[in-house]
């Protein structure tokens, strides 16, 4: 677009604020994008290519979805703020590729919509910087629905990111590392200095790239179970796995029992849930069901 001019610059997302009054809400933990390179770089670590559909959550004024527009087949957003709505209209008037639902996400019956937007066997990105406040529910629910896509990359809290990707035996490591390598081959793939958002947020952020698995990496006999024994291992940091199980489990398992079953499934009663390995849970967890 030879008159193209990013909206994700300070002096563009002030005017456009300024235009249509905006003020940032905080229950909804607006901070947008006023970087255009960092934009690129997202989208280029997504994967994003003009074959792609790419899924936003929540687009703002549009800064990060002008950027997949320019990329990407087709875009979807779904924007819960209604005061938006107008302002994307505007600016992204250029782009007939681009779709907006005023929708939550957490609502949203996205298997559907897919099907509904996107051609059938399209691969298909989600891409958004996410609402810091409710960033996990966002991405468990996704992850969950075993959405027909091919990877998620989100701005999100760094401490989050590096949870998530997270090996054993590091302190960020725990069940939420776990929950989401499970689904997906998990990756911090930049981080951003506050001096990109508008307004700064208080806390660092990183980009995660999920690559989505087309089978999980264990074989586990019952899901919920699994990651109810891995939540359960991780109870209290610093006990070890015996003690956890033996307090989340004291009405069906004595400690005796407990021991036995961290002996058939070659478990040190004496570790610590962080020590343990993804595959290592799921021995646990089916060795653990069966003697239910």
């Amino acid at each position: 677009m030879s008159d193209y001019k990013a909206i994700a610059t300070p002096v563009r997302t002030k005017a456009i604020l300024e235009k249509y009054g905006f003020s940032f809400k905080k229950s909804l933990g607006q901070n947008f994008l006023i970087d255009a390179n960092t934009l690129e770089n997202i989208v280029n670590h997504a994967g994003v290519t003009r074959e792609s559909g790419a899924i936003e959550i929540g687009p703002g004024i549009g800064a990060l979805t002008e950027q997949l527009a320019r990329k990407a087949d087709k875009v979807l957003a779904f924007e819960i703020d209604q005061r938006l709505l107008p302002i994307l209209d505007d600016t992204l008037h250029d782009y007939d590729n681009v779709s907006v639902i005023h929708q939550d996400i957490l609502q949203a019956n996205v298997q559907e919509t897919i099907r509904e937007y996107f051609k059938e066997g399209q691969p298909v990105h989600v891409v958004a910087n996410l609402p810091y406040y409710i960033t996990t529910p966002i991405l468990m629910n996704l992850l969950m629905e075993r959405l027909p896509i091919e990877s998620i990359t989100v701005m999100i809290q760094k401490e989050v990111a590096d949870r998530m990707a997270a090996s054993p035996n590091s302190k960020a490591y725990g069940s939420l590392s776990i929950a989401v390598q499970y689904y997906t081959e998990a990756k911090v793939v930049m981080d951003v200095p506050r001096t990109v958002f508008m307004p700064q947020p208080n806390v660092g952020s990183a980009v995660l790239r999920l690559a989505m698995r087309e089978e999980p990496p264990v074989v586990v006999d019952n899901e919920p179970f699994f990651f109810d024994l891995v939540r359960a291992s991780f109870g209290q940091r610093r006990k070890t796995i015996m003690n956890n199980l033996s307090r989340h489990f004291k009405d069906r398992f004595s400690k005796d029992d407990i021991r036995d079953v961290l002996e058939k499934s070659e478990i040190e009663e004496r570790r610590r849930g962080e020590s343990l390995s993804i595959e290592e849970f799921a021995r646990l967890a089916n060795t653990f069901y069966r003697a239910l």
